[in-house]
This record gives structure tokens, C-alpha cells and sequence, in this order.
């Protein structure tokens, strides 16, 4: 192979079930120079259960930005490197970008291998919004942090998703509850693709109380996924913001009217628009 087709690889591995890992990324793994990895021990595992004899390089968050250059020298003197993760999409809450932007800053080819996520896996088959969302990561650990974080969060960015420790995961819950209330809709992920997998549905309280059922709930990874705000019903829209929409439907497109009333009066464009359809008598 020469120098100018050496690259690093962005190489998805299982979140738990080791049969989750793509064909393509077992032979990428089998093929390349050098294996950089987040914990090699961990790592190690999973490629000697693939049969692969691989050398490893650490690549971590205390010796990301001091790792990346000698990664980068190694792939432009002609050896492919393949990037991987403890568990998942490398980057995604993980390690590796100061090493992806060296690479892009150096005119390294950088090719995904793409693969499981667990964002991606909880999102799929929650049962919330998917057509928009807002990964926040890991949240704070203290909980004044957290809740700064959750306020922060732009209204209309869709299902917020994030991931959270077993160990703080009640606590969080009683942030979220503080910030959103407790009736917002939520679904707890954990364990996905492992044996005890479970999507818990609810509400901050609820699923309080589930994990407080049974200590053992308390334990492994987790995905917390918040619900948009539910849509006002056309009875729970105040007279007077009815009567602006009306006076401005009167003179503008229904879009524009709509997102003018939500402007004025501090409320959600959709659930005006939806409001404006009923009246006009057209279908949503």
C-alpha cells in the first residue's frame, strides 16, 4: 500500500452484543497497522473474540492531544490506523476528535465504518419524535450544572437525548422534573443489546419509582430521552391569542400569521398553524 492511500479508520464496535459488529469492520480491524484505542485491556477483549491480533495504541482523553500527531506521522509514512471506542461510535461522547481534526488539518483520509450507537438505538425505538433531536452528551455531575444545561436547551430542538451515569441517573431525573416539570414525557434506556435490556416509559416520578423498585435497575449504561413539549389543544390557547391570530390570518398567509402570533404572545408556531388549519377548514 502506498503513503497516499493510508488513512484512519472511524470504527464503530457493539454496545453490547458482540454479534452487533459489521463484517467491514472486522476485516478493517483484522487489515490495519495500528489500532488506537480508548482502553486497550477493554478493547483487547473484544478482538481476541473476533480472532484478531491487533497492535494497540491508547488513545484517551488525558493523552488525546499528545497521541493525535504521532497517529497522524504513522498514517502519512504509509500505516492505516483504526480508531475505535470502548463500546460504540468513536467521538460520539468519546475520544477522537483532536485526532480526526489533525487528520482533516493534514490532508489525512479519514473513512467511517459505520456502525452501533447507542443514541441512535434508544432514539429508534423509544417512541418519541425522531424527525428532530438534541444530544447533550454526558450532563454535569453537580446538579445546579445540570439544571443550567437543561435551561439552556433551545425550544423547538426536538427529543433531547442524553447519556447519564447509573449511579446519578435519580438525581438527574429530579432535574429534569425541576426544569420540565413532571409531566413530561420521558423513556429510560439501559442495557441496550444486552441481556437485560429495558426501555422504562413515564414520567420523572415514575420511573423514579421503578428504579427505586429494585436496586438492580440502578445499574449499567443509560440513555435519557426527553419528550418535546406537548402542543396546546386549541382549548388551552387563550382568547386573546386566538383574536391576534385571527386579525393577522385576515391579512397575511396562514404560516406567516401564525408565526407572528406565536411571536407576540410567546407561544408555539405549530400548535397556532394546526389552530389556523382547523378554522380554515383545510387538512394538516
Amino acid at each position: 500500500m502506498s503513503v497516499a492511500e493510508a488513512v484512519l479508520y472511524i470504527v464503530a464496535t457493539p454496545i453490547g452484543h458482540l454479534d452487533d459488529i459489521s463484517q467491514r469492520a472486522i476485516q478493517v480491524l483484522r487489515d490495519v497497522a495500528w489500532v488506537a484505542a480508548e482502553d486497550t485491556r477493554h478493547s483487547g477483549k473484544l478482538l481476541s473474540h473476533l480472532g484478531i491480533s491487533a497492535r494497540f495504541l491508547s488513545l484517551h482523553d488525558h493523552n488525546e492531544k499528545q497521541r493525535a500527531a504521532s497517529l497522524v506521522e504513522k498514517i502519512k509514512a504509509g500505516d492505516n490506523v483504526a480508531l475505535i471506542s470502548d463500546a460504540g461510535t468513536p467521538l460520539i461522547s468519546d475520544p477522537g476528535y483532536s485526532l480526526v481534526r489533525l487528520c482533516r488539518d493534514a490532508g489525512v483520509r479519514v473513512v467511517p465504518i459505520p456502525g452501533p450507537c447507542a443514541l441512535i438505538a434508544a432514539l429508534c425505538c423509544a417512541g418519541l419524535p425522531t424527525d428532530k433531536f438534541h444530544f447533550i452528551g454526558f450532563l454535569p455531575a453537580k446538579s445546579g450544572q445540570r439544571q443550567q444545561v437543561l435551561k439552556d436547551i433551545p425550544a423547538g430542538v426536538g427529543t433531547v437525548i442524553c447519556y447519564e451515569a447509573a449511579r446519578r441517573i435519580i438525581d438527574t431525573l429530579q432535574d429534569v422534573m425541576a426544569v420540565y416539570g413532571a409531566d413530561r414525557e420521558l423513556v429510560l434506556a439501559k442495557e441496550l443489546t444486552k441481556t437485560f435490556e429495558h426501555f422504562e416509559h413515564g414520567t420523572a416520578t415514575s420511573i423514579i419509582e421503578w428504579l427505586e423498585a429494585d436496586p438492580q435497575r440502578c445499574q449499567g449504561e443509560m440513555v435519557l430521552m426527553i419528550a418535546p413539549p406537548a402542543e396546546k389543544a386549541a382549548d388551552d390557547i387563550a382568547p386573546a391569542v386566538q383574536q391576534t391570530l385571527r386579525l393577522l390570518m385576515a391579512e397575511l398567509p396562514l404560516k406567516k400569521a401564525a408565526a407572528l402570533t406565536a411571536e407576540i404572545h410567546g407561544e408555539k408556531k405549530n400548535a397556532l398553524y394546526k389552530l389556523g388549519l382547523s378554522w380554515s377548514g383545510q387538512d394538516e
